[in-house]
């Protein structure tokens, strides 16, 4: 008997995809630290690359089973631009709110400019509103190249301060270390729970979407785009609320880097896609915009961002939700 999806099936697809998506991302990280933690990693470097590997594999997923869908590339780049403002404005806004981040001079100075120079980077690879092969491959080597820089530069760092050091010692005597096993068994349990995720979010979502009339483009901006940004909400909520700054920014920041090059790399090596004008013009810009914001106001505002500033990017997000609904689908 075949499987014919219908409005029901559709939510429970959805649904459960995302429960799905935000729970392996969870055994991911959590795998993906208890062996970060085994290196001597300091918490923003963990932050910025496994952390943000792991509640970014959502997204990748997502967007390689989105573009198997007919006009999935709108799909799959909507999912990044999605991504990228949700976590910018959504996730850094509600995180601000929590607790007022405060941000280290080194990612001032390095890893912001990195965030905006790769979103920079987009535009004239979708100029002509297509990703090909070695367009793919050309993100790809360049996200790899940033990630052995950011693991040599770790490797360059001075040891943790007294203080940091004392309260993991303190931290190491509570917290029984895992079996080198077990974390290896959470990641490997995470990667196929976002693969089974990925593809009944991505199922479920474009159903709906289409049901209700909206264009393929918005469901990647929209639905799949906070969907998949469960993991970085979660992550860097939690960090907030211990004070753990360095993870939180480095979680946003990690994250969009790996969303702009890993997932459009990936979604596009595995299968080039085309998009449609809005994704090469007002959109991408859009994803500009909210990026300098966030990246001023630490700037403006002495490495600080207040709850103040945390309400004025949640207004921005609302914004953006209002024109995209209103401007229609």
């Amino acid at each position: 008997m075949g499987f014919e999806m219908n409005t029901i099936w559709a939510v429970i697809l959805l649904a459960g995809g995302l429960l799905i998506l935000w729970k392996a991302a969870d055994l991911l990280v959590a795998g993906a630290v208890g062996l970060a933690r085994r290196l001597g990693i300091s918490s923003l470097v963990i932050g910025l690359t496994i952390v943000a590997m792991g509640t970014s594999a959502p997204e990748v997923a997502a967007s390689i089973a989105a573009v198997f869908q007919p006009d999935g590339g709108d799909i799959a780049l909507g999912n990044v631009y999605g991504s990228n403002i949700a976590n910018l404005a959504l996730v850094g806004g509600l995180a601000a709110l929590i607790r007022p981040i405060i941000v280290q001079l080194r990612v001032l100075r390095r890893e912001i400019p990195v965030m905006l120079a790769t979103a920079l980077l987009l535009w004239p690879v979708f100029y002509n509103l297509s990703l090909s092969s070695p367009e793919a491959v050309l993100l790809l080597a360049i996200f790899i190249v940033l990630l052995a820089l950011t693991a040599y530069m770790a490797r360059k760092e001075p040891p943790a301060a007294p203080r940091a050091a004392l309260i993991q010692h303190e931290v190491s005597k509570i917290e029984k270390p895992r079996p080198l096993r077990l974390d290896i068994i959470l990641i490997a349990v995470g990667l196929a729970g976002l693969a089974v995720g990925a593809k009944m979010s991505v199922a479920g979502a474009v159903f709906i979407g289409r049901k209700i009339g909206l264009s393929e483009a918005v469901i990647g901006l929209t639905i799949i785009a906070v969907g998949t940004s469960l993991p970085e909400l979660a992550t860097s909520l939690v960090a907030a609320i211990r004070a753990e700054y360095d993870i939180s920014i480095g979680n946003l920041v990690g994250s969009n880097i790996f969303n702009t090059l890993l997932v459009t790399g990936a979604a596009g090596a595995i299968r080039p896609f085309q998009i449609s004008k809005r994704l090469a013009g007002s959109d991408y810009w859009i994803m500009i915009v909210v990026s300098l914001t966030f990246a001023a106001i630490p700037i403006l505002a002495r490495r600080r961002i207040s709850r103040l500033s945390g309400a004025l990017l949640l207004a921005v997000y609302a914004a953006y939700l209002t024109c995209l609904f209103t401007a229609g689908a």
